[in-house]
């Protein structure tokens, strides 16, 4: 079994173009997420998959391996699909990798966070898989930008939410974290490749639009997503103004 990091990257950003060649302390966080990466021994290859030449330029003049995909994809795992297939030359070997697909505005993700992922692959059952922390803080639980999940006890994932859920009868909101064990989605996906293909052929769902959340359309299509809690906690750079929290942090 093989797995292979693919890190999806576009240039164009409403709040934050040219996000990937942004500097954070003399390295662009593109190379910063890459090199991250490369630190988790799980991985045969990690590339990033992008659809604008200065980033695949830039990545390559760095010593890192980019592929480049259409500008017409809708979302990051259909470009980490086709950037898979890019990879894996041979339709017979599907089977036999496991891609992680990897944010790429997280210049600073934990390489223990991806082999703790990549483990879940040792059960043969599991397709697809992604990361969960318990929640401490109410401005996380009602913040609708932070997606909460729920999962069942085999560690299924039973939904995906931008609201609280579940509902706690009798409790006022503030009482809501020491009534029950609420969890946020941490935005890592691992996925078996002929599962990869499956899920990116999908039209989108009735739930996936209501909520803005792809993983529903593989919810509501049948496909199990299994959970993982860590306690990894994912940073994004969003903005401009969010460099200045990375500046001298390592």
């Amino acid at each position: 079994m093989k797995f292979i990091g693919i890190i999806p990257s576009r240039y164009a950003s409403s709040r934050f173009p040219g996000k990937p060649l942004a500097v954070i302390d003399g390295k662009s966080m593109i190379m910063r997420v890459y090199e991250q990466s490369k630190k988790a021994s799980c991985f045969s290859d990690v590339v990033v998959a992008t659809d604008d030449r200065r980033i695949f330029d830039h990545v390559i003049a760095e010593g890192g391996k980019a592929v480049m995909t259409s500008n017409k994809h809708l979302s990051g795992t259909d470009r980490v699909f086709e950037a898979a297939m890019e990879i894996i030359t041979d339709e017979k070997a599907l089977n036999d990798h496991i891609i992680i697909n990897i944010q790429g505005d997280e210049p600073f993700i934990d390489p223990a966070a991806i082999e703790t992922l990549a483990a879940c692959f040792n059960d043969p059952g599991i397709s697809i898989a992604t990361l969960i922390k318990k929640i401490s803080r109410d401005e996380e639980l009602f913040d609708e930008n932070v997606v909460k999940v729920i999962s069942g006890k085999s560690g299924r994932a039973l939904y995906f939410s931008r609201s609280a859920l579940p509902f706690v009868r009798g409790k006022n909101t503030s009482g809501y974290l020491s009534a029950f064990p609420f969890y946020k989605h941490i935005g890592i996906y691992a996925y078996r490749a002929d599962i990869l293909r499956e899920i990116t052929a999908l039209k989108p769902s009735g739930l996936e639009l209501a909520e803005g959340l792809e993983q529903l359309r593989w919810l509501e299509n049948g496909y199990d997503i299994f959970t993982e809690e860590t306690e990894y906690e994912s940073i994004s750079v969003d903005t401009p103004e969010d460099l200045l929290k990375f500046t001298n942090k390592d």
